[in-house]
């Protein structure tokens, strides 16, 4: 006669063995629901293909243009090292005294290069450009000062850095005037900023409108499947089982849907790649556009199942509450 301790040992095992047939039977139906998903967007092709194209173009605005935002930083960054300060000298400095303030400006911390230009350099250059080297010769001294043109280092080629650094340049007692070429990259900078806003605030928008395609997609499903949906909740199925193919089939819309969002956006980066180098080559630049990457693919892709997923979740809730056997 079996003893108390083995039954409850076979209870245990029994225990065991049930719960383990129900994570098994849990994540088999999981994975036959994601392949009925997929399947059935081969039931309607030319349906499937035209919602999976809005879905697609919806991701791929919003992507596309905070791809081309991150490539005009990229941009605005290779030409901080064109900011440049120009510091005026008061006139009556001769060349030797014009040289001693380039060393001791060179010295200065944030100082990369500079560059001396001669008052005599200056009438001499501005006599080949303007055209009016007679009327110069008229005069009776040079008005024209020697300036000094700076080249910030790295760390200090920012717009606040280069601006910070003007100032202490422009205390010195010789300093007649400070000129700082920044403003257009600030403007940039701004600009940029306000556009990176305008897309994320688009892309929103237009997350909003995939939501609202799916739903109406898998409404029209649910509707479709209304017969066989009676019959499940006759047979006592739950409103979370009947859910299930569902939210796959709304997920497979929305990856469907970032994958082509992914294959618009690598398309118009090799389309404008060539005209972009052979512009920056132009101006002696060399500069090329970078792509989604891994991490940008990725998200695109997650973001894509995400709102298919929502999407046909809100369909889902709304519609199945109506759907009773009679």
């Amino acid at each position: 006669m079996p003893s108390m301790h083995d039954e409850g040992a076979h209870g245990a095992q029994l225990n065991q063995r049930t719960l383990s047939q129900r994570i098994g039977a849990y994540f088999l139906h999981h994975r036959q629901m994601l392949l009925a998903g997929f399947a059935r967007l081969r039931h309607h092709p030319l349906a499937t293909f035209m919602t999976v194209a809005v879905i697609g173009i919806a991701l791929a605005l919003p992507a596309g243009t905070l791809l081309l935002v991150k490539n005009a930083k990229n941009l605005s960054g290779n030409w901080k090292g064109a900011a440049r300060i120009s510091l005026f000298l008061k006139p009556g400095l001769s060349d030797a005294m014009v040289q001693q303030l380039a060393t001791n400006v060179r010295a200065q911390a944030g100082v990369g290069m500079v560059q001396i230009i001669t008052a005599s350099q200056s009438l001499a250059d501005f006599q080949q450009r303007s055209g009016f080297g007679d009327a110069m010769n008229l005069l009776g001294s040079n008005p024209l000062p020697a300036v000094l043109v700076i080249q910030p280092t790295d760390d200090y080629a920012t717009p606040a850095a280069t601006q910070q650094l003007g100032k202490t340049l422009g205390a010195l007692p010789q300093v007649d005037q400070v000129r700082m070429d920044i403003q257009w990259l600030e403007r940039l900078q701004a600009m940029l900023d306000i556009l990176r806003r305008a897309v994320i605030i688009i892309g929103l928008l237009l997350g909003l409108a995939v939501v609202f395609i799916v739903g109406n997609t898998i409404r029209l499903e649910i509707e479709n499947q209304r017969t066989e949906i009676e019959v499940s909740k006759l047979l006592g199925a739950t409103d979370r089982f009947i859910r299930r193919p569902f939210l796959y089939h709304g997920a497979w819309y929305g990856l469907a849907g970032g994958v082509l969002a992914w294959l618009l956006v690598v398309i118009a980066v090799l389309l404008m790649a060539g005209p972009v180098g052979r512009l920056a080559s132009l101006y002696g630049g060399q500069f090329s556009l970078s792509g989604l990457g891994f991490e940008g693919s990725v998200w695109l892709l997650v973001s894509g199942i995400a709102l298919g997923w929502l999407g046909s979740w809100l369909a889902v809730a709304r519609h199945l509450r109506d759907i009773e056997p009679a």
